[in-house]
């Protein structure tokens, strides 16, 4: 009553077994699925330190967005398509939030000046109609709150949303979503 492997699949991580009760007997074949592995702890706490690395205030801020952009790109990028076999859409959805606030941080550190920081996020409201007053984008401008903090507010998430990183310029790449981008890539793969 050994049972044999009949047909593999490793997209669909199924294995279709053939049963054989006995000599006489018809055989049955069962359908058994193998649970996909996610990448571990360790795995998953190098690419918050890479990215860490990459998005570093001083050396960030310093460099083009570009610059920044393109290399986190390929490290997202690298990353997922390494372990694009494994379960990691709970991972990837937190991931992916606090790439953002790192990367709204670093362009709110860019525009350094309440001033440059109004005007700019005057215009992004102005171009997405997203209908904040002058009086709020002029709190979040001049607010003396640190550069992490002042990233979390809803004004800031809003006018620099996904949406907002995500659009390539001519001088620039746009920021990658990873929970995309694996979605994109587990679908080519099935």
């Amino acid at each position: 009553m050994s049972p044999s492997v009949v047909n593999h699949k490793p997209v669909a991580m199924t294995l279709w077994v053939k049963e054989v009760a006995s000599k006489f007997s018809e055989p049955t074949y069962k359908n058994l699925v193998i649970p996909s592995r996610s990448p571990k702890d360790n795995r998953k706490a190098k690419l918050y330190d890479k990215i860490r690395e990459l998005l570093y205030r001083k050396k960030a801020a310093a460099q083009p967005l570009s610059l920044v952009f393109t290399k986190v790109n390929q490290v997202v990028r690298g990353w997922i398509n390494y372990f694009k076999i494994g379960g990691m859409k709970s991972f990837l959805i937190k991931f992916s939030q606090w790439l953002r606030h790192k990367v709204r941080v670093v362009i709110i550190k860019q525009w350094k000046l309440p001033k440059r920081i109004y005007t700019n996020l005057m215009r992004i409201n102005k171009v997405l109609k997203c209908n904040f007053s002058d009086e709020d984008i002029h709190k979040t401008a001049n607010t003396r709150l640190g550069w992490y903090k002042r990233s979390t507010g809803h004004v800031i998430n809003f006018l620099l949303s996904p949406k907002v990183l995500g659009i390539s310029k001519a001088d620039r790449p746009g920021l990658v979503d990873p929970l995309k981008y694996y979605l994109t890539r587990k679908e080519l793969q099935m």
